[in-house]
């Protein structure tokens, strides 16, 4: 493999908000083509119990977006008051307001991304221990990452959101979701405007492994 793009694959690849771009269309045979990749992620006893969801009409997309910037503005409030609460230094604050800014568009547009997806997987977790819930949601996410992968190679971009499902019975209800299936996030799609993404900032690695026992790092 060519280890080069393989590796800036994995580190350009992350949620693209702002720079989606809302005008211009995406073929369905893009997204056939991306989910065929997708499928052959890994599903627990290789029960493939995943149904994706693509929704490209105006109506269906404007009702869902409307949720999702109903939840979205509960879910800031919260976190806002929680961020006043703790503190926060202020290279992590000056990081947030980015992704805060970011955060806010992409509410404010959801229904006029081109497409949206909705991954789904076969069963339900509200009783279920640790063990079951694992395994249900590692049936479905990797197949969804693979598809942002696949989408990212192709030049499009995506956002892994999860706050629609604060009113998951309405949208299961605009899309005729069966009750006995999970949906395990909304993916906006469309092409991404600018030239190309860099590795964000994060913590490294070493800092958060450890190695035997926790905490424990390698000497």
């Amino acid at each position: 493999m060519d280890l080069a793009t393989v590796d800036k694959l994995l580190t350009t690849t992350r949620s693209v908000r702002k720079r989606l771009d809302l005008d211009r269309p995406v073929p369905p045979e893009i997204i056939e083509e991306c989910l065929e990749i997708a499928i052959q992620a890994p599903t627990g006893g290789n029960s493939q119990g995943w149904h994706f969801l693509v929704v490209t009409d105006a109506d269906k997309k404007a009702q869902i977006g409307e949720l999702y910037k109903q939840s979205f503005f509960i879910y800031a409030r919260s976190n806002q008051e929680q961020a006043q609460s703790r503190g926060s230094r202020d290279h992590d604050l000056e990081q947030q307001n980015r992704v805060v800014k970011s955060a806010v568009f992409l509410a404010q547009n959801m229904h006029r991304v081109p497409v949206m997806v909705i991954p789904c997987i076969e069963g339900r977790v509200e009783n279920a221990g640790p063990m079951a819930q694992a395994g249900l949601y590692g049936s479905i996410l990797p197949a969804t990452w693979s598809f942002m992968f696949a989408l990212r190679a192709r030049g499009l971009g995506a956002a892994w959101t999860t706050l629609h499902l604060r009113y998951e019975n309405e949208i299961a209800e605009i899309l005729g979701i069966p009750r006995h299936f999970t949906q395990a996030a909304l993916l906006p799609v469309a092409y991404y405007t600018g030239d190309d993404f860099q590795p964000a900032r994060r913590v490294p690695a070493a800092e958060v492994t450890s190695w035997e026992n926790w905490g424990h790092k390698r000497e």
